[in-house]
Parts: structure tokens; C-alpha cells; sequence
């Protein structure tokens, strides 16, 4: 399972952190990103993280803003969002995909098949 939480509202420039907890998996081989979808927008990716190394991959668009982190004693995942701006309103949602990840220059999360999927909790950012 995958619980998502942590959204709110903020004003520009302002910083959330989501929580992603995960339970239930029974092998240490998978990896959990992060995605959004804006209303009337497709849902996209956002970051990635190797639950096996730690690796870790940014779309383009986060990239120096958001920081993806891992807990692994409390079996949770964290996308730390900082310099918010308005086109980051949407609903965050964490997801998981099975097997052995290692991301590298090139890994694309676009690429992989999401195995589950966490509920959405909503980022609005105000102007």
C-alpha cells in the first residue's frame, strides 16, 4: 500500500513536504516516484527513488527544487518541494514500481510500467 500525504495550500515561493508511506512490499526491489495531474492536464512525472541504492531521477521541470528522499526505518518516501510557483497546483500522487531499479544518466521514469499507485493529496499554490 502507499499513502500519500502532506499537501496543502502555500503561496508562491513557499515549500511543502509529501509523505509517501509504503507498506506491504515483500522484496526490497522496487522504487517509488512521484507524479501530478493538473486539472485538465496529463498526469506526469516527477522523481524517483531506488529503494535498493538510492537512486534517485528529475523531470526536467523540478529539477533544483524538488529533493525525492527516503527513510527506510519508517518505510517512507518524501518529495520535498521548495520555490513553489502557482503551476505546481495539482494533486501529488505516489507510486511504485516493482523489481530491481537502478537509475543512471538517461533513466527515464516515463519509460516504466507503475505497478501501484497511492492515493492523491492536493498541492494548490496560491499567487
Amino acid at each position: 500500500q502507499l499513502q500519500a500525504s502532506g499537501g496543502g495550500l502555500v503561496q508562491a515561493g513557499g515549500s511543502l513536504r509529501l509523505s509517501c508511506a509504503v507498506s506491504g512490499f515483500t522484496s526490497d526491489d522496487y522504487a517509488i516516484a512521484w507524479f501530478r495531474q493538473a486539472p485538465g492536464k496529463e498526469r506526469e512525472g516527477l522523481s524517483c527513488i531506488s529503494h535498493a541504492d538510492s537512486t534517485t531521477y528529475y523531470q526536467d521541470s523540478v529539477k533544483g527544487r524538488f529533493t525525492i528522499s527516503g527513510d527506510n526505518a519508517k518505510n517512507t518516501v518524501y518529495l520535498q518541494m521548495n520555490s513553489l510557483k502557482p503551476g505546481d497546483t495539482a494533486v501529488y500522487y505516489c507510486a511504485a514500481i516493482i523489481g530491481w531499479i537502478s537509475i543512471s544518466e538517461g533513466w527515464n521514469l516515463a519509460d516504466w510500467e507503475i505497478d501501484y499507485w497511492g492515493q492523491g493529496t492536493l498541492v494548490t499554490v496560491s499567487s
